[in-house]
């Protein structure tokens, strides 16, 4: 990932320089770039351990739930995003266009799973629920009316959402104010919308069904009770800088 590997981009920016100097053309040094920068170690994503036990959500999220939940289906996410983005390497390196753009869905796909349920897990706490006070509070009722109505609006979203998908609270930059949206399978917030993501629920029945069965509603009542505002007003102040 470049976000994680800021000397793959000092090396790209030396060869660039260098290539430049050399009077190489522009197809020339970028392909070189390619090729040299395919040789730097990509670090891999991992599976990010809990903030707290499998069972420590219960009785609104059951334990055998959440391990299911982060052990095998998140760390699929990751397993598969890593192959993409070695696949995606490979091409890119190759120049191989066509390899590139097959690849995206997997890499949309697998990489909004790993970073919806990085979110995820940090918006959920054992003592979560109730709700949040200080300057989200406020910015919620500006928005919104009230945090019953938010409450109300993001619940009726999520309930909403055709097959499988995610309910969100996001931060819109340009107009200073919160948003709730959905968003289908697990394409990312922030990517497909350019809102900040402030608070995710979760809906594919994975996160649910073997506790609630198919009653989504009841899911969505449980969940208000584990909401850590705490980690959604930090994400809130912080993108506010």
């Amino acid at each position: 990932r470049s976000s994680d590997l800021p000397e793959q981009q000092q090396l790209c920016d030396h060869i660039t320089g260098a290539a430049a100097m050399l009077g190489l053309r522009a197809t020339s040094h970028s392909k070189l770039i390619r090729v040299l920068g395919s040789l730097v170690p990509r670090q891999k994503h991992t599976l990010p351990d809990l903030p707290y036990d499998y069972g420590a959500l219960h009785p609104h999220i059951s334990a055998e739930i959440m391990q299911l939940h982060h052990s095998k289906h998140h760390a699929a996410y990751v397993n598969n995003l890593n192959v993409a983005e070695e696949k995606y390497a490979e091409a890119l390196a190759k120049g191989d266009i066509t390899s590139q753009v097959a690849l995206q869905p997997a890499l949309k796909f697998n990489g909004g799973g790993h970073v919806n349920h990085s979110i995820f897990w940090t918006n959920l706490s054992p003592n979560g629920g109730g709700e949040p006070d200080g300057e989200l509070r406020e910015a919620i009722k500006r928005d919104f009316g009230s945090f019953e109505k938010f409450k109300e609006k993001l619940t009726a979203l999520s309930i909403g959402v055709q097959g499988s998908g995610w309910g969100w609270l996001g931060y819109n930059k340009d107009s200073n104010s919160l948003q709730v949206i959905a968003c289908a399978n697990q394409d990312p917030l922030q990517g497909t919308t350019g809102l900040t993501p402030l608070l995710g629920i979760d809906v594919w029945e994975h996160a649910y069904y073997l506790q609630y069965k198919n009653v989504r509603p009841d899911y969505l009542k449980a969940v208000w009770h584990v909401i850590n505002w705490d980690n959604v007003a930090e994400r809130y102040l912080a993108c506010k800088k």
